[in-house]
């Protein structure tokens, strides 16, 4: 019953002092909120596209790369930040490939490991050192992110094309008000003898 009632009071319903331009302005209404309310399942569908863009990426990114263990040949127990608040510094490692060969190389680390640390890095095909794929959970991140941002950049966008629409409404409402005043104010405003 409630919505049958709203439904009369924006747009349906027979209602002499209704004109058409607030059954156009009530239509207008109607097509925004429709629209408001399909951006929430185009929002959950793009941050599902993106996300899945982003895994298929960091896919490949581990096809290519590979782990591989090493070793800090340096302690920074005593490293001094180059500059304030940064909380790495470069120390270098030694690993060994798969044919038994040393290779050495540099990667930055937290300030205090000590010497002799494992850690793990990432080669690319060519045994170069390279930036680690992306985890699973930044690609959810960044689905999620994005799945949020569309409504609240269209929703807004929404409303102000509605504000927008309505302003040559809202004139020709306020013409035809001055055409009908024009008609009645003689009868409501005859002088008084």
């Amino acid at each position: 019953m409630f919505v049958v009632m709203q439904l009369r009071r924006l747009w349906l319903g027979h209602n002499p002092l209704r004109r058409r331009v607030d059954r156009l302005e009530a239509a207008l209404l109607m097509i925004v909120l429709v629209a408001a309310l399909l951006v929430i399942p185009a929002a959950a569908a793009f941050g599902t596209t993106i996300r899945n863009r982003a895994e298929h990426s960091a896919a490949e990114e581990r096809a290519e790369a590979r782990p591989v263990q090493v070793r800090t040949l340096g302690n920074t127990a005593e490293a001094v930040p180059s500059s304030p608040g940064l909380t790495t510094t470069s120390v270098p490692v030694r690993w060994f490939d798969t044919s038994g060969s040393r290779h050495e190389g540099k990667v930055d680390v937290l300030i205090g490991t000590k010497a002799g640390t494992e850690l793990t890095i990432w080669l690319d095909r060519d045994g170069a050192m390279t930036r680690g794929p992306r985890p699973p959970a930044d690609s959810t991140a960044l689905g999620v992110a994005a799945g949020v941002t569309m409504p609240l950049l269209a929703w807004p966008l929404l409303l102000a094309s509605f504000g927008l629409a309505r302003r040559p409404l809202d004139h020709r409402r306020a013409q035809a008000w001055a055409r009908e005043w024009e008609q009645v104010s003689p009868r409501w405003t005859r002088p008084q003898y």
